[in-house]
């Protein structure tokens, strides 16, 4: 996110990840209630959860505005969430749940801890690979505004 001292941004944030959570939650609410048979309740959580998640968008909208966000940008704002989550979030989580003992708790974060890492490096390279495309594109244009501008300097001429 952000990581801002504003009020509105840090409300907006948490009403983000209120609703992103719900939007899970409610799925999660869904698959249960089908396995228990429950058809009806399990369309109503889908049904809210679809609300939950554009609940979400509403909110993403004011965060990361369609004019301010480029895929590089998008790609830097991934790879310092997965890189804060498997440095700072899931080892503390990890200490917590050693220290209190509950070690279904410490291997899921364990798996959490590998999956942020490969995700941040799988977006680090998207993003490293798109650098070197641009900049090859740059030569190639420059390349070729130099030889127009020789063409056009001849025909001045």
């Amino acid at each position: 996110m952000q990581y801002t001292t504003s009020p509105t941004i840090q409300n907006l944030e948490a009403a983000f990840a209120g609703e992103s959570m719900a939007h899970i939650k409610y799925m999660w609410f869904a698959r249960q209630c089908r396995k228990a048979g429950d058809e009806a309740t399990a369309r109503v959580f889908e049904d809210t959860a679809a609300q939950e998640m554009l609940h979400a968008f509403g909110h993403a909208e004011l965060l990361f505005a369609d004019e301010t966000m480029t895929p590089a940008k998008c790609l830097q704002y991934a790879i310092d969430g997965e890189t804060r989550e498997y440095t700072e979030m899931y080892p503390k989580f990890r200490h917590e749940a050693m220290t209190e003992g509950n070690t279904a708790a410490v291997a899921e974060m364990d798996e959490q801890i590998a999956e942020s890492k490969v995700h941040a490096e799988i977006f680090k390279a998207v993003l490293d690979k798109a650098a070197k495309r641009f900049a090859a594109l740059i030569k190639v244009e420059e390349k070729h505004a130099m030889h127009y501008q020789a063409q056009k300097d001849a025909i001045a001429a």
